[in-house]
């Protein structure tokens, strides 16, 4: 059977080319025109505070920093178990980020760190590192040992500071020391100097007091022309002249400087102590000596004839 020949499908119509018009040539500006200015921009409308209130602004708000007394009042408050008043425990290793993590955005690194490091280098502190055998987290529990390291580090620091306690004690105390023994000597030197000057004016008086006594014995003029002319009054020139006739004969009595005062001679009196020891003397012969003589006697020599040649 002869096969059947479908026919094509019709393809639709293709629209005739239009002609292209021919584009007419700008004329070209001269050089010297001016450029055309650009168009202004539109400005952008500005927020009001309501839409700029709405959105929520995308950096972290920063936490103020903090005393150590402040810190301290505030963790105490947050973790009585560890930071109680009063007593130190050895904290838990890495609390810093339990701290953060139990009680964020109250504490930065910064005022943290600074009452951390104020706080494991108290003495308290160490002695509590040095005894106890644990750490203890937040919530007062066992956290772990205290090594030997950190425990040995604890009392050699402890040990160091009560070395320079000492020797700061002991430098004070020489100070002190110092300080009494030059205050007792300032105070001897100002009596001494006190007591030297009195002694130079009494004596300055008592040579005064011996030249008016002096003139006034040898002087012809009488009493009131005396005062009148040495510039004293006559009422006191009585008890003057007294006092100047008692230092002179107590100058009198005293010894020459330089002589030692004679010892009276006489009769040594019988309770006097012996210079021999108050022993009395011997009369009869003394014992164990030959010839039996008193004391200071010898026995009579005997002469020994010579052998003849």
């Amino acid at each position: 059977m002869p096969m059947s020949e479908t026919p094509a499908e019709a393809l639709p119509p293709t629209e005739p080319a239009v002609p292209s018009e021919p584009v007419a040539a700008l004329p070209e500006a001269p050089a010297d025109a001016p450029l055309p200015e650009p168009e202004p921009m539109p400005e952008p409308e500005p927020e009001t505070a309501t839409e700029s209130a709405a959105k929520p602004d995308p950096r972290p708000a920063s936490i103020p920093d903090l005393a150590p007394a402040a810190c301290a009042a505030l963790l105490a408050e947050r973790f009585p178990a560890l930071f109680s008043a009063g007593r130190a425990l050895p904290l838990k290793l890495r609390i810093q980020a339990d701290i953060q993590q139990r009680a964020p955005g109250l504490f930065n690194k910064k005022s943290l760190s600074i009452f951390l490091h104020r706080y494991t280098t108290g003495n308290a502190y160490l002695k509590a590192l040095a005894q106890a055998p644990h750490r203890f987290d937040l919530d007062g529990a066992p956290a772990g040992e205290v090594n030997d390291e950190h425990r040995n580090a604890a009392v050699a620091e402890l040990e160091r500071r009560k070395a320079i306690f000492e020797d700061r004690r002991h430098v004070e105390r020489e100070l002190q020391r110092e300080a009494a023994v030059a205050a007792r000597r300032a105070q001897a030197a100002q009596q001494s100097a006190r007591h030297a000057a009195h002694d130079a004016a009494e004596a300055d008086g008592r040579r005064e007091r011996a030249a008016v006594l002096r003139a006034f014995e040898a002087t012809t003029l009488t009493t009131a022309n005396f005062c009148a002319l040495k510039g004293l009054v006559e009422a006191d020139l009585p008890a003057l002249l007294e006092r100047a006739r008692q230092e002179r004969a107590q100058r009198a009595a005293e010894p020459a400087p330089g002589h030692a005062p004679q010892r009276p001679q006489g009769p040594r009196n019988a309770q006097e102590p012996r210079r021999d020891g108050g022993r009395p003397p011997r009369s009869g012969p003394r014992e164990g000596r030959p010839g039996g003589g008193p004391q200071g006697t010898r026995p009579p020599h005997k002469s020994i004839p010579k052998p003849q040649r």
